[in-house]
């Protein structure tokens, strides 16, 4: 087996001249123009696209011929390998023509481990409350799949373990179903589709269905995976010459629980994911998908495979009202209690962190872990005045509003009494070319898409028509004060 850090080649070595003369020797390429190679590269695949698979690379060093990049797995290695190797060479040779070779190797990870305290080892200030050191902290879920196996499932993320509130009682209720469902006879809705922000309970919901599942019907076949997990397994198939036994492992699992799904990329891999989707459902088996959105704004994924999710049910965890933060709170307190019998947080401290920390159950349980680590550091009570200080960094950072091009699109419209088919023709009437610029100029304001995606939301325009828009809406505002007005009005609408 080849060491994980091994040089792995993107193209031919680079060839001398046959007469022996020795190239002259050039600058080396720099950190700098790594930095505008990965410009080019967000500019031209995308935020999402860029985000997924390369805000992760790092430069490491390079010599005439040879650029050497870092990656920190095994897996990005061999995506970025196979689907970008000609692009990332090709704009480093813009920068540099003397290059020839691009090297990935993936970054060490070995890690120091220090000595602590028996009390004090399962502290953990961004992870959720301990359970006791006999509980292991993930397991794999039973193999019944000829080989296919999935991702790890934490034994905590119980429907026991689950707050039930106003936010996810819909998606609760509907999770326990498909947990509880004979193996031959899945529920109404299929695929079963969960969306919410970071830190709602999307995964948490996946591992409990998984686990009883199996619990409930020990023969059911089931498997979870995360995106990630299916894509390396694909790969995997296919460069070991197993992509057929690995398609018929994947037709033979009763239940299917898909996380990340927005991490899903590369065509193929879509193209047998949809393929493995239809198989399941026409053959009357469960699948289960979570996301960070619904399936219509998963942009990256191919439309076939939005259009078979979004023919089931989704179902939304929306943000955790006061009593649900309260709920969260107790139950994760109570924990801590268990697992440190001594430790003694007041009721006016457990309130004000379910009024202060409104993002999600993550934050909130982070929250409770950095006052157990106070109190345990400290050896001290727990104030309100030593809780505002410990929490003051947590408090303070507020989850700002995930803004859509739809719901630009939306607001614009209804405000210019227009429809949103207008903004996206091609019609040139004054009407409806002004909205569409101003709708332009918000989406490249207000979210972090590329101009080339805006202009693919807008109805296939070119980048150059965006970046127009922009620059004109700019120019009328400049001179013209109601105008502006109007926009921040738009900003704010867009906003509530």
């Amino acid at each position: 087996m080849r060491s994980l850090a091994t040089h792995t080649p993107i193209s031919d070595d680079h060839r001398g001249t046959g007469d022996g003369v020795v190239a002259a020797a050039v600058s080396e390429p720099t950190a700098e123009q790594w930095m505008r190679v990965k410009q080019r590269l967000r500019s031209e695949l995308g935020e999402d696209v860029f985000s997924s698979w390369f805000a992760r690379v790092e430069f490491v060093s390079a010599d005439q011929y040879t650029v050497h990049l870092s990656v920190p797995t095994q897996f990005l290695r061999s995506w970025i390998q196979s689907h970008y190797r000609d692009k990332l060479l090709g704009l480093w040779t813009a920068e540099r023509s003397s290059v020839r070779r691009i090297e990935l190797q993936v970054r060490s990870a070995a890690r120091v481990k220090l000595p602590l305290k028996p009390d004090l080892a399962a502290v953990s200030p961004s992870g959720p409350v301990p359970l006791p050191a006999s509980a292991p902290m993930f397991r794999r879920m039973p193999d019944a799949t000829g080989g296919l196996g999935g991702s790890p499932v934490d034994p905590r993320f119980t429907f026991s373990s689950f707050c039930e509130g106003a936010a996810n009682r819909v998606a609760f209720a509907a999770a326990r179903a498909v947990a509880e469902s004979s193996p031959d006879r899945p529920t109404p809705y299929n695929p079963l589709f969960i969306h919410a922000g970071v830190g709602r309970g999307k995964t948490h919901l996946l591992h409990a269905i998984a686990q009883e599942a199996r619990r409930a019907h020990p023969n059911r076949k089931v498997v979870y995976l995360t995106a990630e997990h299916f894509m390396f397994r694909f790969v995997a198939a296919l460069k070991n010459q197993s992509a057929i036994a690995f398609k018929e492992g994947l037709r033979e699992i009763d239940l299917l629980l898909i996380d990340d799904m927005q991490f899903l990329q590369g065509k193929s891999v879509q193209q047998e994911f949809c393929h493995t989707l239809n198989v399941l459902i026409d053959g009357a088996r469960q699948v289960v998908v979570a996301a960070d959105r619904p399936p219509a704004e998963l942009e990256t994924l191919d439309e076939r495979v939005r259009s078979r999710l979004g023919g089931g049910v989704a179902f939304e965890i929306g943000s955790p009202d006061l009593e649900l933060r309260r709920q969260i709170v107790r139950t994760r307190y109570a924990l801590g209690r268990a697992q440190h019998p001594g430790l003694d947080i007041p009721d006016p401290v457990l309130e004000y962190v379910a009024l202060s920390v409104a993002t999600n159950g993550r934050d909130l349980e982070g929250a409770l872990n950095r006052l157990l680590a106070q109190w345990q550091f400290t050896q001290q009570a727990v104030t309100l005045n030593s809780a505002e200080i410990t929490l003051r960094d947590l408090i303070a950072a507020r989850e700002p509003r995930r803004v859509r091009i739809e719901d630009i699109q939306k607001v614009v419209a209804r405000h210019f009494n227009v429809s949103k088919a207008d903004l996206l023709s091609s019609r040139r009437t004054r009407t409806i070319v002004r909205p569409r610029q101003i709708a332009m100029y918000l989406a490249k304001m207000l979210t972090p898409r590329s101009l080339p995606e805006i202009g693919r939301r807008f109805g296939g325009r070119d980048h150059t028509t965006v970046l127009h828009a922009v620059r004109k809406v700019e120019e009328l505002m400049s001179g013209d004060k109601a105008l502006a007005e109007e926009v921040e009005l738009l900003k704010r609408l867009i906003d509530e």
